[in-house]
């Protein structure tokens, strides 16, 4: 009897799918490439893990870039106003009349360019004037303490008329700190301020907060001025003032919370 016997098994079927090459060619076909000679795979194997430090420094520019204003209005007039007296020894009113030049610079600048107020360099330049008044009281001791009450009464005063005006004070300082310098979040703000009325009455309740806290303050001051002692006064007015910021932040935290909430779900889906 004849016995047929199966053909062997064909060696390119047994074999894995690649192509030979020529002995000796030196090349490797790309379907069989060593990835031990790959100097990328002999990197730092947490190579993708580590931060991205670019975006890190263009969140910071941004976030210095939305502070800007604040900067300006704000610490260009009270920085000039401590350099003069402190430093130079000029005189209380002239330090505040001088110092109230780029405030008043400013200010004029914003009217012309966008035909509105800048009401950050307007409360600085208020202040400024209000010093200047009474800077001209007497030099007595509770005087003198009911002088820095009258002085800040004005920021208080300033930031609820912003409120009613509907161009809130407060929200030049609390966007950035909501937005963190992101353009997104920046351009999520502008969004809901401009289209969201929930949004809005959020921002006129948190300048409302902060304008009433400080009032308060204020007349807290004044009225010890006069019915305290003065050396009681001289370190209870820090105190009022100091609690008075603190409570601010914590009864602001109604407004602001929404505020970042409203934020965080404006810029989720994009």
């Amino acid at each position: 009897m004849t016995q047929t016997s199966c053909p062997p098994p064909s060696i390119e079927a047994a074999a894995p799918a690649t192509q030979a090459t020529p002995a000796g060619s030196g090349r490797v076909h790309p379907t069989a490439v060593d990835h031990r000679a790959d100097p990328d795979h002999q990197a730092d194997p947490d190579h993708r893990a580590r931060p991205d430090h670019r975006a890190d420094l263009d969140h910071r520019a941004d976030l210095l870039t939305s502070l800007r204003p604040l900067a300006i209005d704000v610490g260009v007039p009270l920085g000039s106003f401590y350099l003069l007296h402190d430093v130079f020894g000029v005189s209380l009113w002239l330090s505040l009349a001088l110092s109230s030049i780029p405030a008043a610079g400013r200010t004029m600048a914003g009217f012309a360019a966008e035909r509105k107020a800048n009401l950050l360099a307007l409360l600085m330049l208020a202040v400024n004037l209000a010093g200047i008044v009474v800077s001209f009281l007497s030099g007595d001791p509770r005087a003198m303490i009911a002088k820095d009450s009258l002085v800040s009464s004005v920021i208080a005063i300033t930031i609820l008329t912003s409120v009613t005006l509907h161009r809130p004070l407060m929200s030049a300082g609390l966007k950035p700190f909501m937005t963190k310098g992101r353009p997104e979040r920046t351009a999520a703000w502008d969004r809901l301020s401009a289209g969201s009325r929930r949004f809005r009455r959020l921002e006129l309740a948190f300048s409302t907060i902060w304008g009433v806290t400080l009032l308060a303050d204020c007349a807290a001051r004044l009225v010890g001025a006069y019915t305290l002692p003065v050396a009681t006064m001289v370190w209870l007015s820090t105190v009022f003032t100091l609690g008075a910021i603190g409570l601010a932040m914590v009864i602001g935290g109604v407004a602001a919370t929404p505020i970042q909430k409203m934020i965080d779900a404006e810029t989720a889906g994009r």
